[in-house]
């Protein structure tokens, strides 16, 4: 399965030479999802992710989970660029979460991923951008959820305390199961958007860049990442559904211990009326 097009690769159209060796790329997290139907253009690089050539060296990847990827873009083509994209993003952020690093051209070389340094790639060929392209998206995304699933723990935690220490529960059921929709919304786009288990499609036909998105996924601890994010997320669903079960059990303690006080309450009535009219 393929989802490279086929494009002139020439001289002309590749960075080279010293002044074109080096790309500096970024990944903003733009929002929930972004729409490429309808951009499908001849010069486009790849379907899966969508991606294109922009200006005379830059390149662009979208993906559908929210994420654009540019490497080589003059401020004004990224300008130009985002803003030509802004429409078809759906649920755009107040804050733009990025990710950036920098491939730099080194032919002697196998292609290497030092740490904190420039990712050392043999040329900077469109099928490299990709793999790098989707090992920051990710990255990216993941940083995002990283930080949604701590601001719920920093919610849940006064809760499971204040249980723990003063055995007392929350009243607000509803926002405990908000917290719970919150870690289930991660958890599904974790795993049905991003797929971090999952391996670029440019790897289908360009087997010899394992090597390099080994590299990557290791640097970027993407693998690492998604197993501590799920444990995170487990441990929250645990924790508020715990909260809403015994939330459940005491309102239904309450309600059986009204149930009986009502009984009560309606023996004594007929008690003093049989009473009454006995007297009588």
């Amino acid at each position: 399965m393929t989802n490279l097009t086929n494009t002139n690769t020439s001289d002309s159209s590749r960075p080279s030479g010293a002044d074109r060796a080096r790309l500096t790329i970024r990944a903003l997290l733009m929002g929930d999802r972004i729409d490429t139907g309808g951009l499908e253009r001849p010069d486009m690089i790849a379907s899966a992710p969508f991606a294109i050539r922009v200006g005379d060296r830059g390149f662009a990847a979208l993906f559908r989970y929210g994420v654009v990827v540019l490497a080589g873009l003059s401020p004004v083509e990224e300008d130009d660029f985002l803003r030509m994209l802004a429409p078809r993003i759906s649920g755009p952020l107040p804050r733009l979460d990025q990710e950036v690093a920098t491939m730099e051209a080194t032919a002697e070389r196998e292609d290497q991923v030092p740490p904190g340094g420039p990712i050392q790639v043999r040329d900077l060929a469109p099928e490299r951008f990709l793999v790098v392209a989707d090992a920051l998206a990710k990255s990216v995304a993941m940083a995002h959820y990283e930080r949604q699933v701590s601001a719920v723990f920093d919610v849940i935690d006064p809760l499971a305390r204040d249980l723990a220490r003063e055995g007392r529960l929350p009243n607000d059921r509803k926002r405990i199961l908000k917290i719970i929709g919150e870690a289930l919304l991660v958890d599904h786009r974790m795993s049905g958007r991003v797929a971090v288990e999952d391996k670029p499609d440019v790897l289908w036909d360009r087997s010899d860049l394992e090597r390099l998105y080994a590299r990557l996924e290791d640097e970027y601890e993407l693998s690492e990442r998604a197993r501590t994010l799920a444990r995170k997320i487990a441990v929250v669903q645990e924790t508020a559904r715990a909260l809403t079960d015994l939330i459940d059990a005491k309102r239904s303690a309450r309600l059986e211990g009204t149930i009986v006080l009502l009984i009560v309450i309606e023996v004594i009535i007929g008690l003093v009326q049989f009473t009454m009219g006995a007297v009588h």
